[in-house]
């Protein structure tokens, strides 16, 4: 069984390759919302396949690295509060990853609405709490402002999240061959 914190060398280059992912999605593949410094950002479908893949520690970094790296290219310095919210939600994510069987070839119906369940509350949490939270805290934001970012957040990550994620683990499902699919006939 797999352990829900468990950190190992695949663990860590699959961090560095996410973080990297990550980063150039959340640059460059982005659709506007309307709603000012609030996009829908493709790279949290990529960061919850990570995290439901390789476990809520990997997620939470994938998220904040690339997050903060693409914040500090752009911008000059990263906006800590969206990139703590950023760790926080790919992390709550990542609670799915004992319960995933994706890796044997098994992605069921059961496994879709797992980890759409967790990404949900995962940018529920991170955008709707955190991040407006921090952004009062920290930055003396206005409070209407925030919390209507935060929303907006919320509702578009976890649409990305939810579209890109599932593809994503239903199409790596299909590359694995099930246990027990290869026998000696």
């Amino acid at each position: 069984m797999k352990k829900l914190f468990e950190f190992k060398t695949r663990n860590i280059v699959a961090t560095g390759l996410g973080a990297a992912l990550f980063t150039v999605l959340f640059m460059y593949v982005k659709i506007p919302t309307g709603i000012p410094e609030t996009q829908i950002q493709t790279a949290y479908g990529v960061g919850t396949f990570f995290a439901a893949m390789f476990g809520p520690i990997a997620g939470a970094l994938i998220a904040f690295i690339g997050h903060a790296i693409s914040d500090s290219v752009q911008y000059g310095s990263a906006w800590w509060s969206w990139v703590i919210a950023s760790g926080t939600a790919c992390f709550i994510a990542g609670l799915c990853y004992p319960k995933m069987r994706v890796d044997e070839g098994v992605f069921t119906k059961a496994d879709i609405l797992r980890f759409n369940i967790s990404q949900v509350i995962g940018n529920a949490v991170a955008w709707i709490i955190v991040a407006p939270i921090l952004d009062i805290i920290v930055y003396s934001e206005p409070v209407n402002l925030v919390f209507t970012q935060g929303i907006v957040a919320c509702i578009s990550n976890a649409i990305s999240a939810g579209v890109i994620g599932s593809l994503l683990l239903y199409l790596y499902s299909k590359t694995r061959t099930g246990k027990g699919a290869l026998r000696e006939q």
